[in-house]
């Protein structure tokens, strides 16, 4: 995910950070500074949550008005019926992006799901289908004899994976069975991503922990109040598979427990803002430590004082 400046390949501009940080705001102000210069701006959604059609309220999708005129996409573009996977959102984001380019526009991509811009710009592993019999054998293990024969069979793997962590141990098992090829080794080799074809220029929002921090807990009472419950009772009424990603969406399970009657509403509120904590907290170490360190990380400031973003300006204008 290196930056690559060149006035000879179409930007793109990248703001992301953990939630609440500030990054809609930011990226509609970038777009209006665009446009005001005469050059076309979208935003595109890099946030997990934010692609669910049913997740209005609890992921804080704009609103017409937050969207200050500038047009955004791949905002609630999937049913919570049909899994995002990171994957599916890069192929998407993919063609929004070449079409942008194709238009003389600037993408503007903006969200809190490092997976996602990680798969756009640099590709994913090719790791060919799974076996089906290889699947059934796997899946058919329990957690202590997968980690087993993990252990055995791709050591590097069970080295840095959680014993306890289940899914992960159950790919990288089928993965190396299926193959005969470790998934390290598969992702050394990564397909498909547009890093090297565009001019980035990136900027990560890590503002003052405290700061972040009131900022969720003040966030997640006004979803309550603002249409969050009827927006969980309505997807709860469509009996969907609960192992769906729409329905461990922050907010979601504590709603859920607040409407079954097995959380009160205080008791729903300091549970919903915690677990917000919690993944602002992930979201934070993940954007401190995983993209390149010649990444732009900052708190929110006016646009004009961000050289990344000059240098953007002076290239449109």
């Amino acid at each position: 995910m290196s930056i690559n400046t060149s006035p000879d390949l179409p930007p793109v501009a990248l703001i992301a950070g953990p939630t609440a940080s500030g990054k809609s705001d930011l990226a509609v102000r970038l777009g209006q500074r665009l446009e005001a210069q005469g050059k076309r701006a979208v935003v595109l959604n890099a946030d997990s949550a934010q692609v669910y059609a049913d997740l209005r309220v609890l992921s804080a999708r704009p609103n017409k008005e937050e969207m200050g005129g500038i047009e955004h996409r791949l905002f609630g573009a999937w049913d919570g019926a049909t899994p995002c996977s990171a994957a599916d959102w890069a192929a998407a984001a993919k063609r929004e992006i070449a079409a942008l380019h194709a238009e003389g526009a600037v993408p503007i991509l903006c969200g809190g799901t490092g997976l996602y811009m990680r798969t756009l710009l640099d590709g994913i592993a090719p790791v060919p289908e799974i076996d089906g019999e290889v699947r059934a054998q796997v899946r058919g293990l329990s957690q202590g004899e997968a980690r087993a024969a993990l252990e055995k069979e791709d050591p590097e793997a069970a080295s840095r994976l959680a014993p306890a962590d289940a899914s992960r141990t159950t790919r990288a098992l089928e993965v190396v069975r299926s193959t005969g090829r470790t998934l390290k080794d598969w992702q050394a080799h990564k397909v498909g991503g547009i890093g090297e074809t565009i001019s980035l220029y990136p900027l990560l929002l890590l503002p003052d922990r405290e700061w972040l921090y009131e900022r969720c807990d003040r966030r997640f009472v006004m979803m309550l109040d603002g249409g969050a419950v009827e927006e969980v009772e309505a997807l709860l009424a469509r009996n969907l598979d609960p192992a769906l990603p729409v329905m461990h969406a922050i907010g979601v399970p504590e709603i859920t427990g607040l409407l079954q009657g097995e959380l009160s509403r205080d008791e729903c509120i300091v549970a919903g803002q915690r677990a917000t904590r919690q993944y602002a907290k992930r979201q934070y170490t993940w954007f401190r430590h995983q993209p390149p360190e010649s990444w732009p990380r900052d708190d929110n400031k006016p646009i004009d004082e961000y050289d990344i973003f000059v240098s953007l300006l002076r290239r449109t204008g």
